[in-house]
């Protein structure tokens, strides 16, 4: 099935070292967090975080290692090699990329992490965005995302209004059965369009659930809300581009 169809692809990282950096810095800024040492298998101690972290306090190591991401100057080139291939070929080779990152802590059991069932572009998000989601450990099942593939997606569209009084989980409910959860491994990324139905539920999994994420678009396609300067800022600039966006007309030329 191609991305057209289905709306997602999944393929190995274009650059695991730059992955594996990626998952050292989360690893050892999340155990600076905790008090802990710098761990020697950074897999192994995000899995285990369950027995580490106190629900009430994710959101906290969370924001610490979203903060040390974004002082990082090399994290945003590293994160867009780790997809560069899927981006290039199905976003477009002029992007812009989302200024801040996402990034997911999903302890086993815990409720407060759950994001329910949603489609991005129903909201203030442009359609022409995708999502480059990337785990730190394996993800399957209930420890990962779910979506609506492209194709069910579409028959479900057109009855979303049903569900007004129900709300989504309601609508969860009714499309359940037409869910896939994704099977991505740690070494693996996921592009997806973020106008699909997707979310996650309670990880029932015995490990924990580490994840990044960010969006990029075609620099010239359309913006909603989330504009460039402000949530986007561009990423890849073509030459003729460049010198089209620095050209200025003589001054007193006039046709």
């Amino acid at each position: 099935m191609t991305f057209l169809e289905r709306g997602y692809v999944i393929a190995p990282a274009d650059d695991p070292v730059a992955l594996v950096r990626i998952r050292e810095l989360v690893a050892t800024t999340a155990a600076a967090a905790l008090g802990d040492p710098a761990p020697a298998d950074a897999g192994a101690y995000l899995d285990d975080a369950g027995s580490r972290i106190d629900p009430a306090r994710v959101n906290d190591v969370r924001l610490h290692v979203i903060a040390a991401i974004e002082r990082e100057p090399w994290f945003r080139a590293s994160y867009y090699a780790c997809g560069r291939k899927l981006v290039d070929e199905i976003v477009g080779n002029e992007l812009a990329i989302q200024r801040s990152v996402g990034f997911s802590i999903q302890l086993p059991g815990d409720a407060s992490s759950v994001l329910p069932l949603h489609s991005d572009a129903w909201s203030e998000d442009s359609p022409f965005e995708a999502v480059l989601w990337i785990p730190l450990v394996d993800c399957y099942r209930t420890k990962s995302m779910f979506i609506l593939p492209r194709e069910r997606d579409v028959r479900w569209r057109d009855r979303v209004h049903e569900f007004e009084r129900g709300g989504v989980e309601a609508l969860f409910q009714a499309v359940e059965n037409d869910v896939e959860y994704l099977d991505v491994p740690f070494g693996s990324v996921l592009l997806f369009t973020h106008t699909l139905m997707h979310g996650n539920r309670v990880n029932r999994e015995t490990t924990a659930r580490w994840s990044l994420n960010v969006r990029f678009k075609g620099l010239f396609t359309p913006y909603a809300d989330k504009r460039l300067g402000d949530f986007f800022e561009p990423l890849s600039i073509r030459p003729l581009t460049r010198i089209g966006l620095d050209h200025r007309y003589p001054a007193g030329f006039h046709e």
